[in-house]
């Protein structure tokens, strides 16, 4: 942990365009809705966690697959807006960018998805710059660009700076990724091979002798392994509007206050922080509120 006013942060892996809704439910086979509201924002795993790492008061950086489709203008926007950088991995590619269409559920908060990931759009490591790791504190990974992810692992390693993962599911090599993490900070439907219960993804990671995991659970309490030393957390009870992000902004707080506090406070300041934004629709608008 660090004493400085502000930190930098390096998040790793998926950006997309989200077109997000709310409305009554999900549509049914051949049925029209209407939305009662809706917003358009960058997304992504690591790009959501940015922007809260940005927004606690950092210097912040996402690196991903963005490209020169003309879509890309609205996540630029929308991420200059929120002062976060962008290291674009294929800055020449004219692919449009993954998109997410998610509709929220107005009276549970619930959210269903449709997207494409990063599969299309997986970067080469030779595409990396030499001197992205300058001044960087701590990497976030979410493992949707998991050679990059891989390869800036190693290198922040080597340079003593913290590695968190966003163990959202399990994704092919994460195996040869987890061994230079500090921060496993998993969802319950992380289930790395041979895996079927929380014990077990404990025993998993532990086996690669990362220090520092927490599996979250939604709106029930967090179960952590600090050090050897298990033990669970509480999070704060919320009438939740939107959960769309609701992880993603888990971490990219966790990642600010880890800087500062101790691991189980770190957990708990970044629950209070996801419980404030899953009281508003989309994944900006608590920033914007006084509450």
């Amino acid at each position: 942990m660090t004493n400085k006013k502000f930190h930098h942060g390096l998040f790793v892996g998926l950006v997309t365009l989200d077109f997000i809704y709310l409305a009554e439910s999900a549509p049914q086979n051949n049925q029209k809705i209407v939305a009662s509201d809706y917003t358009v924002a960058a997304g992504g795993p690591a790009t959501n966690a940015a922007v809260t790492f940005s927004y606690l008061g950092n210097q912040t950086t996402v690196m991903g697959v963005l490209g020169s489709h003309p879509m890309t203008q609205l996540i630029r926007t929308d991420l200059a807006s929120y002062k976060v950088a962008i290291a674009d991995l294929d800055p020449s590619t004219t692919a449009v960018v993954p998109v997410s269409s998610i509709i929220v559920t107005q009276s549970t908060g619930e959210r269903a998805v449709v997207s494409i990931n990063a599969v299309k759009t997986q970067a080469s490591i030779s595409s990396l710059p030499s001197d992205i790791l300058q001044n960087i504190d701590i990497v976030l990974i979410d493992g949707h660009q998991m050679e990059v992810g891989i390869a800036i692992a190693q290198m922040a390693k080597a340079k003593n700076i913290a590695i968190a993962i966003d163990g959202g599911s399990w994704k092919p090599g994460f195996d040869q990724l987890l061994p230079f993490v500090d921060y496993a900070i998993c969802s319950s439907n992380f289930y790395p091979p041979n895996c079927h219960t929380a014990a077990e993804v404990f025993a998993y990671l532990s086996s690669l002798a990362i220090p520092h995991i927490a599996i979250t659970h939604g709106e029930q309490p967090i179960k952590y392994l600090n050090c050897g030393n298990t033990g669970i957390l509480d999070v704060p009870r919320i009438s939740a509007v939107d959960t769309l992000g609701a992880g993603d902004i888990f971490h990219g707080a966790f990642c600010h206050y880890i800087l500062q506090e101790s691991f189980t406070d770190a957990l708990a300041q970044a629950a209070k922080v996801a419980a404030k934004a899953c009281q508003f629709f989309g994944t900006r608008r608590w920033m914007d509120s006084q509450q």
